[in-house]
């Protein structure tokens, strides 16, 4: 199947008189149709033979968990703004209500397309590799036998059915959790009359379970927890008949509604309403496909959803879990081959001052092919360095078990001025971010949360050291998050620099994230949101210009997502005037490439690789005169609007040419992993069988050392 950004993908374009108008809706894709476009791309590498078989598995597994929060944040949050009779919900040409039966609609045919890969391509592959999922029918007696004696020991000690009646009313259901519905017949032990009850798996069993080899021919074998519970539930219930036993699990608005004008303390206010997102207004309800019409009723009224809301399944209800397989069976043939991370030239990892190799150069990290240990390096000198006195930092995304943190944490033990700006709003890692301000503050770090009404998403570093009878300023800027374990999966970039003005730009915005006092004007660096949103439609306005006078014209960004309305219709201006424009936008993208006499100077790709694709990298040709930033931010309305972000000009002639052929004109020549956005809103998978050209597999074979 194949998702498109548009109600009909197969649709005509208007004309370009209708179209000349750049406001017109008919230029602007839907977001979140794009989003769910995304989500294909990604489902469209498990089922790409190239892949390796287990990392095919990964990919369906990645796309229901990038489901699971579509429907927890997108579908809820116009599910919301519908019930409060919002009707103005995006730039397109449907009524907010057709919207929404759209998005559902297609999420629908996604799921399916996510089943039908699984059971038809990827089970019966993983088969032919003698790894199994042994059906609940083709169980031996012997199977059939340690599988009971599973049960008895390890399940059912834990399960607490609950059957439903005016003294057992129907349980909270936890938000994705696996339960079961089970209708009964008979009368209990009181003489009560049974009908149903609800069950609920425990989140700590594992969702499959491995069989022991001599009871498989030494092969890797498993079975569902669904089947294991399922086999055995007349055991929960002795001396009723069991009707009929179906699994099914909720997903719940995860949206955290904290008002922030209203509140006195921004972490109590989150950890009181931590509890309540796994109990949010119910959004979807996934259940078994032989599940009976009456029960499917039944559970959509007791969770007060519609028809519409109900997604039949054939398989467990929640794939994601089968992304912990790789581990379980130990297949390295059937993955990615592994690789050691780079380092930037002249790094010796035994024996560095980075005090003194970034005093001579600045110094670029491109993740996750060079090593992030560089960052976690430079801070332990700084934390152990006499001379240093203040490290200051912006926390978003750290990870479980951060060493960054504990290095931090034994800086300020250190008696260093440790200040933390911990984004406490960062969706799904709130009560990650909460301990770890805790944590600091026990340390004696200073630990603020940014800035009432913004998220800060901006990635700064910076250390203060004395350097004889003066302070220096150190600073490392980057695209993406201080989380160690998603530098080896995402692409980034980051800058060690000692540059003044760069220096002084970074404290000026510590200044602001801590104090709150009116901004400052920056040498250097971009901000939002003040400078940032002027400053791209500055540089497109440029190469308009330059355009005109007969210069050399072009704009190639690189970017998670492209939504916001002015940018979009900048880049329309600039391509009716002629200038080149290369987007790589890997998730979403609302502008319409293509279009005669609006963006036909526009291309559109997409890369959906090994690798996530999460750098930020913006390149105005400036009549020969490149300007190179990488940044936090993407091109969208929350992030040039709505939250603290830095960008940084590349500025070193040797790192600025890195970024150039490295960031953006090997992924223009990708043809392995690209997807191009057509004028119609669908994607089309670009494919060289001759010589392709993989970006992400040539920068591992340059900058890294596969093993």
């Amino acid at each position: 199947m194949s998702i498109s950004v548009v109600p009909d993908k197969n649709e005509s374009l208007h004309s370009a008189k209708d179209l000349t108008d750049l406001q017109s809706r008919d230029l602007y894709f839907n977001r979140e149709m794009s989003l769910l476009a995304f989500n294909e791309r990604v489902l469209a590498q498990s089922r790409d033979k190239k892949v390796p078989l287990l990392e095919r598995l990964r990919f369906l597994c990645i796309s229901c968990s990038n489901l699971d929060e579509f429907f927890e944040v997108r579908v809820a949050g116009i599910k919301k703004r519908l019930e409060l009779g919002e009707v103005n919900l995006s730039r397109n040409r449907m009524a907010p209500s057709q919207l929404f039966d759209l998005l559902r609609e297609n999420a629908r045919e996604l799921i399916q397309s996510q089943y039908d890969t699984l059971n038809n391509e990827l089970l019966p592959a993983l088969a032919k590799e003698n790894i199994h999922f042994i059906r609940r029918d083709d169980w031996s007696k012997e199977q059939c036998a340690w599988i009971k004696h599973f049960f008895d020991t390890q399940v059912a000690p834990i399960l607490s059915p609950v059957r439903l009646d005016p003294a057992h009313p129907f349980p909270k259901v936890l938000n994705k959790a696996l339960h079961f519905i089970i209708e009964l017949d008979g009368e209990d032990a009181f003489g009560q009359q049974a009908k149903f009850a609800v069950l609920q798996a425990p989140r700590v069993l594992p969702r499959f379970i491995r069989l022991p080899d001599h009871l498989t021919d030494n092969q890797d074998a498993f079975v569902f927890l669904s089947s294991v519970i399922h086999s055995h539930v007349d055991d929960l219930f002795p001396g009723l008949i069991i009707e009929g036993c179906y699994q099914f699990r909720v997903t719940r608005n995860s949206n955290l509604m904290v008002d922030e004008e209203e509140i006195e303390d921004l972490k109590a206010a989150l950890e009181g309403e931590l509890p309540s997102r796994q109990y949010g207004e119910a959004v979807r309800l996934e259940i078994a496909d032989n599940c009976p019409e009456h029960i499917g009723e039944f559970l959509l009224n007791r969770f007060e959803l519609e028809e519409g809301d109900l997604f039949r399944v054939n398989g467990p209800v929640n794939l994601h879990r089968l992304f912990s397989l790789p581990e379980a069976v130990h297949r390295p043939e059937h993955m990615y081959p592994g690789f050691v991370q780079g380092l930037p030239p002249g790094v010796n990892p035994l024996e560095n001052d980075y005090f003194d190799l970034i005093g001579r150069n600045d110094m670029l990290l491109h993740h996750p092919f060079q090593s992030f240990s560089v960052v976690l390096d430079f801070v332990r000198q700084a934390a152990s360095d006499p001379d240093v006195l203040a490290i200051k930092q912006t926390l978003y995304r750290t990870g479980s078990e951060s060493e960054l943190e504990d290095l931090l944490v034994m800086a300020a033990r250190a008696g260093k001025e440790v200040t933390v700006c911990v984004e406490l709003r960062a969706r799904f890692d709130e009560e990650a971010n909460i301990s770890l301000a805790d944590r600091l503050q026990e340390a004696g770090a200073h630990v603020v949360y940014g800035v009432v009404g913004y998220k800060t998403h901006a990635k700064m570093l910076m250390v203060v050291r004395r350097e004889g009878e003066t302070f220096k300023r150190y600073v490392h800027l980057g695209t993406g998050n201080y989380h160690a374990k998603t530098t080896r999966m995402y692409t980034d970039w980051g800058l060690l620099t000692c540059d003044t003005v760069i220096c002084d730009d970074v404290h000026k915005m510590f200044m602001q994230l801590t104090s709150l006092g009116h901004a400052e004007k920056l040498g250097k660096l971009l901000q939002s949101p003040f400078t940032l949103y002027k400053s791209i439609l500055d540089h497109i306005d440029i190469e308009i210009a330059n355009s005109k006078l007969g210069k050399p014209a072009r704009i190639i960004a690189k970017m998670n997502s492209l939504v916001e309305a002015n940018v979009i219709q900048a880049l329309y201006k600039a391509s009716q005037a002629g200038v080149g424009i290369d987007l790589i936008v890997r998730g979403i993208c609302c502008l319409r490439p293509g279009v005669p006499g609006v963006s036909e100077n526009i291309r559109v790709r997409s890369i959906v690789g090994r690798f996530l694709e999460h750098t930020r990298v913006f390149y105005f040709e400036n009549d020969g005169e490149p300007k190179v930033y990488g940044s936090s931010a993407d091109w969208m309305p929350r992030n040039l609007h709505r939250r603290i972000e830095a960008c940084f000009p590349i500025e070193d002639k040797q790192l600025k040419k890195q970024v150039i052929e490295q960031g953006l004109m090997l992924y223009l020549k990708d043809d392995c992993q690209a997807w191009e956005l057509l004028p119609n809103g669908s994607y089309m998978q670009l494919a060289n069988e001759i010589e392709p050209t993989s970006a992400q597999r040539t920068l591992l074979k340059e900058l890294s050392e596969l093993a």
